[in-house]
């Protein structure tokens, strides 16, 4: 059981509640049940879940590899069984609890650390990541400390990213959102992973953070990418993305992460 004393506390575990029931759904990978977010007297908030005896992820990280490709597929292959069904009248109505999502989003707020992300829906992927991610982060940023060199940076990198994604055709993917060592873990069953902050995104998104604070073993890439190839371009978008990380750790932590996303601006824009 989790509690905060901060008004934004029922926020960020709604959207915490809203991305597990997600994950749960698709039966790929093991996420501590949910149960229920309630007010406590003195104005603070709990989130209740499910208990689970958790130790550090060790001898099940081929399978977290593989069962987190699993989860970003899921979506994909949904809409594959769609197209296969040629939505006949009444077949499948109903049989799945989980419907296909054909944007990018989600249906309410999530919060990355305590900062909330905006999940409008996008039909467009480099439209969702450039303003939804990106955008109110370098406005935080611009609001704080007017950092000129950033905003200057951010705006040349606006016009290379859609070069990143040259012949792309990307199908929106369930993502944990924050997939860093310290949100896994396992028991006897296998890997579980927690504290999500949910969307629907680019894969290769979710292993930006992953390999920005170590925890991940050679066997969790091979066993991911074993189900979902690298495409080309991979290494150039996962610094992109990795922007994002870096400035959020700049909003939470002060300019000790400036450094880390100026460079990797300039390194993109070259």
């Amino acid at each position: 059981m989790l509690s905060f004393n901060i008004c934004q506390a029922r926020r960020m575990f709604e959207g915490e509640m809203a991305s597990l029931e997600a994950i749960l759904k698709t039966h790929t990978i093991k996420v501590p049940k949910p149960i229920k977010v309630l007010d406590l007297p003195g104005g603070s908030t709990a989130f209740v879940m499910e208990h689970l005896e958790m130790g550090g992820l060790n001898r099940h990280s081929a399978l977290l590899g593989a069962q987190l490709a699993d989860l970003h597929l899921h979506n994909q292959q949904l809409g594959e069984k769609l197209k296969k069904e040629g939505n006949t009248v009444g077949k499948g109505q109903g049989q799945t609890e989980v419907q296909y999502v054909d944007q990018f989003g989600f249906h309410t707020v999530t919060c990355c650390g305590y900062l909330p992300q905006v999940n409008d829906w996008q039909s467009d992927w480099v439209t969702f990541f450039a303003r939804q991610r990106i955008q109110p982060q370098m406005d935080m940023v611009e609001k704080k400390s007017g950092d000129r060199e950033a905003r200057e940076l951010w705006a040349q990198l606006q016009l290379k990213i859609p070069s990143l994604f040259c012949d792309m055709e990307i199908t929106p993917a369930l993502l944990h959102g924050d997939l860093w060592g310290g949100n896994v873990a396992e028991d006897d069953s296998g890997p579980i992973i927690f504290d999500p902050a949910s969307f629907y995104g680019h894969s290769e998104y979710e292993l930006a953070i992953a390999g920005m604070f170590g925890g991940f073993s050679s066997s969790f890439y091979s066993a991911y990418h074993g189900k979902i190839p690298k495409a080309p371009g991979f290494e150039k978008r996962l610094k992109l993305y990795q922007l994002f990380h870096y400035m959020n750790h700049w909003n939470h932590f002060g300019s000790g992460y400036r450094g880390s996303s100026l460079n990797i601006m300039r390194n993109l824009v070259k």
